[in-house]
């Protein structure tokens, strides 16, 4: 039995123009603090938010395509769309950490001095506010919505806002010290923590195209929906589950007495189907009743079943 009935997800494009506009915003601020100061640091920080705009582009052409509904073609619909927008995402985020090792090698050869560099500073922190408010806002309403691309955008946007601190703490440090070859050296570790974002993402957005089962936490929630029914002696097994954007799919066998009527039993898949929607919004539940007392309704629990 397939039961795909849930609530309308709501529309999430309009946190990716939300996302735009603060990209557009924050690189605009950075790369006059930039010309100010001509710090390679505040150079990279300007280079990772125009990979923020450039994600959040892609993360709203991802959330359009995912909220269409399912057609003759797509039957189960177009939410993996998010992990195509999160992996590209990655990638871009990978290619932002070349460019600024490329941008800062040649001046940890050959430092030059900073100017301007309290207003360019203050400007800096400015654009750090706006990612700041931005990313959690693009959180939240991604893990409220199951939306990786979302949730993915939010955390490269808290990524930017880390990065930006460290770069200002490293330029006053400039300023106090007058190493000025530490200014390079912060353009270099910033990089290599874009990278290690980059990669986690393009991860996470393998798993989800490789069909990876839900994550425990929302597993336990499942299995809680069905433990007060193995109380009165029915049985499960066979339960594959697997996440595609901000859609969960759960299949899995509900083993019965035998005697029991095809209503009764329909009822009863009825019942645990909508308790399952009720502990794990979203999701599209797929149940096949089988008989206790039938040796063979144990000889299928495996994906491809044997004889």
């Amino acid at each position: 039995m397939q039961n795909t009935a849930h609530q309308s997800a709501p529309s999430l494009t309009r946190f990716a123009w939300l996302s735009i506009a603060a990209s557009i915003a924050t690189i605009a601020l950075k790369t006059i603090a930039y010309f100010l100061t001509g710090s390679v640091g505040l150079l990279s920080d300007a280079l990772e938010s125009g990979v923020n705009l450039a994600a959040a582009i892609m993360a709203l052409i991802a959330l359009g395509v995912a909220e269409r509904p399912p057609d003759e073609e797509h039957l189960y619909g177009h939410t993996k769309a998010e992990y195509f927008s999160s992996g590209i995402e990655g990638a871009l985020i990978i290619f932002a950490a070349i460019t600024i090792i490329a941008s800062a090698i040649p001046r940890l050869i050959h430092p030059m001095p900073l100017e301007e560099v309290g207003l360019g500073l203050i400007i800096s922190s400015a654009a750090s506010l706006i990612n700041l408010f931005v990313s959690r806002v693009l959180v939240r309403e991604g893990k409220k919505n199951n939306s990786i691309a979302l949730e993915a955008d939010g955390k490269h946007l808290f990524t930017d806002v880390i990065t930006s601190i460290g770069v200002i703490i490293g330029i006053a440090l400039v300023v106090l010290t007058g190493w000025e070859r530490l200014d390079p050296i912060i353009a270099l570790l910033v990089a290599a923590n874009i990278i290690w974002s980059g990669v986690q993402l393009v991860r996470r957005s393998a798993q989800g195209l490789m069909d990876t089962a839900l994550p425990k936490e929302q597993l336990a929630r499942v299995n809680g929906a069905l433990q007060k029914y193995t109380a009165d002696g029915i049985q499960f097994h066979a339960m594959r589950t697997r996440q595609s954007g901000g859609r969960n799919f759960i299949s899995f066998h509900v083993l019965v007495p035998g005697d029991w009527s095809v209503n009764k039993g329909h009822d009863l898949l009825e019942k645990i189907e909508a308790d399952i929607r009720q502990a794990l919004p979203q999701s599209t539940t797929f149940t096949h009743l089988e008989s206790l007392d039938d040796p063979s309704s144990w000889e299928d629990q495996t994906l491809d079943r044997e004889r």
